[in-house]
């Protein structure tokens, strides 16, 4: 996990967590088993108790964010391309949501759709202010096309003990495929391939 140690020379970070979920059915016949994938990092928040209108001290490193969570993520997947994916993060009760948003911009984005494969589609995202051991339900789109339907799904995502108040946990999902029993119509893979 070469990216991770990027990461920790630029953040103060208290650990790295995933989970991983294996679906065969939801309540139809068994079919082929959709792989998600949610792994996060939690880091100090370097603006704790003050307000600042520059926050690039998340901003500017965090592409070594992306890059290391998408590479932990392809590698839980266990050879399983990523079809889909998606991002977040919780900032801890002293900090803002704003903070959380500032270490996902572009700069981190690009370096996660490299690690997935590609990703031509905008990364779905969701931010919010929380204590510790709150759940984050990621959204999960087709990495190459927002519209295609079968791939709207979530990635349900904590940590026991994080974020602390001064903490931020930045996480990101991806699955293998779409919803287990998807049957709703829509834009198709098939199309997007042939597009």
């Amino acid at each position: 996990m070469t990216h991770s140690a990027e990461v920790e020379k630029s953040y103060d970070v208290r650990g790295w967590y995933s989970s991983v979920q294996e679906v065969r059915h939801d309540g139809g016949e068994p079919g082929a088993t959709l792989v998600k994938v949610a792994v996060g990092v939690i880091i100090r928040n370097p603006y704790v108790g003050t307000y600042s209108a520059d926050l690039s001290r998340l901003t500017d490193p965090s592409a070594a964010i992306g890059h290391a969570l998408g590479e932990r993520a392809i590698a839980l997947l266990a050879g399983r391309p990523a079809e889909s994916y998606g991002k977040g993060g919780i900032a801890g009760v002293s900090g803002e949501q704003e903070h959380v948003v500032a270490a996902i911009t572009t700069v981190f984005g690009n370096p996660l759709r490299e690690q997935v494969g590609g990703g031509k589609a905008w990364i779905s995202s969701v931010s919010k202010v929380a204590s510790a051991g709150a759940s984050i339900d990621i959204p999960l789109a087709h990495k190459d096309e927002l519209y295609i339907r079968s791939h709207y799904d979530a990635i349900t995502f904590s940590v026991p003990d994080g974020p602390r108040p001064n903490e931020i946990l930045i996480c990101v999902g991806v699955a293998s495929g779409p919803r287990v029993h998807e049957r709703v119509g829509g834009k198709t893979v098939a199309e997007l391939a042939t597009a």
